[in-house]
């Protein structure tokens, strides 16, 4: 981001994270196209389409240093109005075709306004489940009332149910038994009743229904996704993503408790975003599978703890002070319509439990997806986010940790660093010989040296991970993670922020500028990878262990990286390549797993307690551990799982 000049103000995007300094009187549309934010704008800036509306968030926003204000922009013109007067779910946005700005401003882009849709990868893994869900569908005829028979319609039902299938003790939902009576008759006295957990009725609907519907959700700190299944056989229906709505309100889990605690209103704002966005999946996934939203009765809902407590409407801030505590490790059963989601109005909600303060539901998924509790060999499982969390240990034991990863690999803090969207490098090779790179692009097949117009934009977490292992490895990075300023080539360059090395020429991008990996990019990786490497270390040294049998990489982000350039890089401990591999959205598939079987649920609330949680900063050298892991891919450790993949005598310099 370059220095403000007079008369220049600053301009977030949302949820891309673009920033820099526009001049006073710039549109917002112009604003998005000098930082890279493709918007929509069908009708060419002319203000008719309102294709290009974005929300404008007001307020301070500490985490990014900024007051921002309807204020700083041109009043709002009458063209525009006809957008926005009927809608009062639209209050707060403007079309950024006409919207000049003339102060600092935070502007969240909405899903459809973005012309280059972000690529959200959590796509669901083919698993066995034994199908044992939480609702179960009944058919049942009831006899008619007369007036010599006039009991009541709900007694009628519940000895219709002991009859024919030998259910007792049931109860009905409230707004369930308001509608009782009409679609009792509308079905002509034959019915079908979806009871919850053995215990409560939940629906009625007339005649004879077979199928049944329910959605498991993981809400990432990024990412959320949605995954409709039928209950009865465990078929997955249809899936749909999304960005994280919350993502405005900043980038990582604390600064997100931070807005809560200093913002009025901060968590009622976060709470209606996560809510209005899960009610905007659930539709999705029910026009796919060419059902309604109201014939959802299950929804099943993983995230780390602070998601947890934002999208349960709990206050967050002691997650946030030591000693961290959470509300409940519990899992919980609420009623959908008390979450305002807008589904089977008798729904429950099943959120499963959660470990630790910094470790929650999301990895108690990933427990349940993958077993280690099952296992006899040694297995570090790591789901890479903003927020690294770590399982490690078999049969025996297992303990847990979390690390500040930061959001280096979604892109933020990295110059040219962006979500995984079309345009973004997603794949990189440099050549150790002629420290030329070639690279791939998401949305294209071929490779820069096949393609001239790649069209780039910037570079995604897994492009991240390949260029800083392929640069260490072609020596234009030390081991210490400085650039080699003695290496004489043109793509090593000092420019104003530093020494950097360009991997695309400007005229093979889309923004018209070289897009180049900086000292301070290289530093912001180190970071991170320090942080997870380092939090392994500690976690095999609590269980008194030196070598590990497997590595499972999950989470959306852990299937998309290259697991040999992740351990060149030094983001795990040494093993063998073979036995290191990704397993796609653990915590989503955990979340689906629960969906569909309610035994999986106990087994989560039995090991989320069981698992050791390991606060790593309270250990004695921790900052030690962490210093040493910053080197590629590391200080003093062997990797010899890595023998002919770096070059001789590049692992001890």
């Amino acid at each position: 981001m370059t220095e403000k000049a007079r008369n220049e103000h600053l301009v977030i995007f949302q949820p891309s994270g673009s920033r820099g300094y526009v001049g006073d009187g710039v549109t917002i549309v112009d604003a998005s196209r000098q930082l890279g934010v493709e918007l929509e704008s069908v009708c060419g800036g002319q203000a008719t389409c309102g294709k290009c509306k974005v929300r404008i968030e007001e307020g301070f926003f500490e985490r990014f240093g900024i007051e921002s204000s309807m204020g700083h922009l041109s009043p709002i013109e009458e063209r525009e109005k006809k957008f926005f007067e009927k809608h009062t779910e639209l209050k707060g946005y403007r079309l950024s075709c006409v919207t000049e700005i003339h102060g600092d401003v935070l502007i969240f882009v909405p899903e459809e306004s973005r012309k280059g849709k972000q690529v959200v990868r959590k796509a669901a893994t083919e698993r066995d489940i034994d199908v044992n869900p939480a609702v179960r569908k009944y058919y049942v005829e009831l006899v008619p009332a007369t007036l010599e028979d006039t009991t009541g319609d709900w007694e009628r039902l519940t000895e219709a149910l002991q009859e024919e299938h030998g259910i007792t003790g049931l109860t009905i939902d409230y707004l369930a038994l308001l509608s009782l009576q009409g679609i009792v008759r509308k079905g002509d006295w034959k019915v079908t009743v979806s009871v919850w957990m053995g215990k409560e009725v939940i629906a009625v609907d007339p005649g004879c229904v077979e199928e049944s519907y329910g959605v498991a959700v993981d809400v990432g700190t990024t990412t959320v996704a949605a995954y409709l299944c039928e209950l009865s056989s465990g078929k997955l229906l249809a899936s749909d993503s999304m960005m994280n709505p919350q993502v405005t309100y900043g980038e990582d889990v604390m600064s997100r408790i931070t807005y809560a605690m200093t913002q009025k209103g901060g968590l009622k704002k976060m709470n209606d975003a996560i809510i209005s966005g899960l009610n905007r999946l659930a539709g999705q996934v029910a026009v796919q599978a060419g059902i309604k939203r109201r014939d959802i009765v299950d929804w099943t809902i993983v995230g780390n703890t602070a998601m947890h407590h934002i999208y349960m409407n709990i206050y967050p801030e002691y997650i946030g002070k030591a000693p961290f505590p959470p509300a409940l490790h519990a899992s919980m059963d609420v009623k959908a319509r008390d979450m305002g989601l807008k589904i089977s109005p008798g729904a429950y909600v099943h959120a499963l439990p959660i470990e630790a303060g910094f470790v929650g539901a999301d990895n108690v998924g990933v427990l349940i997806a993958e077993e280690p509790y099952n296992r006899d060999d040694l297995m570090l499982v790591i789901d890479i986010g903003t927020n690294g969390e770590l399982v490690l240990g078999n049969k025996e034991k297992l303990i847990s940790s979390s690390c500040a990863t930061g959001p280096a690999f979604e892109g933020a803090h990295i110059k040219y660093g962006m979500r995984a969207a079309p345009g973004a490098i997603e794949k990189v090779q440099i050549d150790p010989e002629t420290k030329e790179p070639r690279y791939k692009v998401i949305g294209k097949d071929q490779w820069s040296d096949e393609l001239k117009e790649m069209g780039a934009r910037g570079i995604c977490g897994s492009g991240i991970i390949d260029v800083v292992a392929q640069m260490y490895v072609a020596g234009v990075i030390l081991k210490t993670g400085r650039m080699n300023i003695e290496l004489d080539h043109p793509r090593m360059r000092e420019g104003e922020d530093g020494w950097e090395y360009v991997l695309a020429w400007a005229d093979e991008t889309s923004i018209g500028q070289d897009i180049a990996i900086q000292q301070g990019d290289i530093r912001a990786v180190q970071l991170a990878k320090g942080a997870m490497y380092a939090a392994a270390k500690l976690m095999m040294r609590r269980l008194g262990i030196d070598k590990l049998d497997r590595v499972i990489l999950a989470g959306a982000f852990g299937s998309y990286i290259d697991s040999t350039q992740a351990m060149i890089m030094g983001l795990f401990p040494d093993c063998d390549l073979e036995k290191v591999y990704a397993v796609g959205n653990a915590a989503g598939d955990g979340a689906r797993i629960a969906l569909l079987n309610v035994k999986k649920r106990e087994e989560a609330n039995v090991y989320a307690r069981k698992v050791e949680y390991v606060e790593l900063t309270v250990e004695k050298d921790f900052e030690r551990q962490f210093a040493q892991a910053m080197y590629f891919p590391h200080m003093k450790d062997k990797f010899p799982h890595l023998d002919g993949l770096i070059p001789d005598g590049k692992k001890d310099k």
